[in-house]
This record gives structure tokens, sequence and C-alpha cells, in this order.
């Protein structure tokens, strides 16, 4: 089975102070009375999973733990069976109770597979690595210059990150040849510097957080000409980054 799409599992992981690894023990289900605001169609199951590992959180968790998780009814009315079923739960701890998570939503509890598990494990890691890229919240200031041949020109983009770290885009168009982008994550543009490969973390924070447009103000300053060819430009880096699956 392939590995959900990595947007998806990133958010999941961006999202949640806790992810386990564990193993439904028992699910018992609650009454409609107990299940304010449950959608039509689902069942809120009180489950208890016992954990195989804690895969990212910085509280300690005891060997079993306790949530609760609305799931659907299948077409005879049935609740799905999750005993002895692997899953994955992105949740937060509760307060004062130790044993006890809540589940970030509806997207809370994962069925476990390898593919998954892997494709976790690997984002987790990305996340807390010395490198990890910065998170992406907006554009800065937008600079295009022409060159001296018709379609010539080279655009440089700097986006505003959450810990003020530098990151730009860059075009570059000549006559004749495909124009080529890449992305810096220093205040100098390496001349070898390129695209982000998909399915990383950097591909991730410009595919999943860049606005689909330049913001106005970002291009006021140039004249139109200019703002134009800016546009195109960062429309070119949209395109080629491709959709950000959720």
């Amino acid at each position: 089975m392939p590995p959900p799409p990595y947007a998806f599992v990133a958010d999941l992981l961006r999202t949640s102070p806790s992810v386990i690894d564990a193993v439904v023990r028992s699910a018992g289900r609650l009454k409609p009375a107990e299940s304010p605001g449950l959608a039509p169609g689902f069942v809120r199951l009180d489950v208890t999973a016992d954990v195989l590992a804690q895969i990212r959180g910085r509280e300690s968790l005891p060997a079993r733990v306790n949530y609760l998780v609305d799931v659907p009814l299948d077409a005879r009315g049935r609740p799905p069976k999750l005993k002895g079923q692997r899953v994955l739960l992105f949740a937060a701890p509760v307060a004062g109770k130790a044993d006890q998570i809540q589940l970030i939503g509806k997207r809370g509890q994962q069925a476990w597979t390898p593919s998954f598990d892997a494709r976790l494990r690997e984002i987790a890691r990305a996340l807390v690595a010395p490198d990890a890229p910065p998170e992406i919240t907006g554009i800065g200031n937008v600079f295009h210059v022409p060159g001296s041949l018709p379609g010539e020109g080279e655009t440089q983009i700097f986006l505003t990150t959450k810990d003020s770290r530098p990151v730009s885009l860059s075009v570059l168009r000549r006559p004749g040849e495909q124009p080529r982008w890449a992305v810096a994550l220093s205040e100098i543009v390496d001349e070898a510097a390129a695209p982000p490969a998909r399915d990383t973390l950097l591909w991730y924070r410009l595919a999943c957080f860049l606005p689909p447009a330049l913001p106005d103000r970002a291009v006021q300053a140039l004249g139109a000409p200019d703002a134009a060819a800016a546009r195109e430009d960062y429309t070119l880096v949209l395109n080629q980054l491709g959709r950000c699956e959720r």
C-alpha cells in the first residue's frame, strides 16, 4: 500500500503535541446522550489502547491510554471492530489525567500501515533536524531586474518566516532556455541552488504555505512591466511545486 500524501502526514504531525503508535485493547460504544455533537452516521467509542511507542511528545506516557473517537457505522449500522487493531494516534495530553489523551480531531486516529509508519517517522525526524527549513508565513520584498535581451530577466522573492530565518526564491529567464528557479535558505543565493525535491520538508513548507498569488503590497514599488513579470515568475514556481495534497 502506498504511503498517504506527504502533506497529509506533515499536517498531522505539525498540529499534534503527541503522536502514539498503539494497539487497541478495547472499544466500548457510548450512548447518544453521552455523545454530544456526534455527526449522523457515526458512533462515539471509548477506547483503551496499549502504547507501543511514542513517536512524538514531551509528556511521558503510561503503558495504556484512553481516548474517545468518532467512527462511521457500516451499512448494517454497526461500528468497526477496533479491538486488536494497530493505530497511529495524533493527540494532546489531558491535564491532570496521565492516562487520558484527546485526539486532535476527526483525523486523530489512523490505521497503522508500514508505509504510513515509515513516512510518519521520516517527517518526524525532518521536523527536529538541526537544518530543518523554517515555517513560511508570507511574502516579503519582491524584486525584478529585466535583462538586456527580450525575454531575459531575474526575479527575487523574499519570504517571511516564523523565526525570521532567510528564505528566498529566484527565477532566471534567458532567451531560448527554459526558466530556472531555485530556493535559498541563506542571505546569499547560491548559483548551484535548485528547487526542492517533492515530498520533502522544504517542498511542504513552500507548496502548502505560500499564498496563491503575490500580494499587491509586495510589488507596489515595481513598475507595471516588472510587477507583471514577477507575478508570472511566482506562478511558475507554484506550478512547478505542484498541488499540496491534504
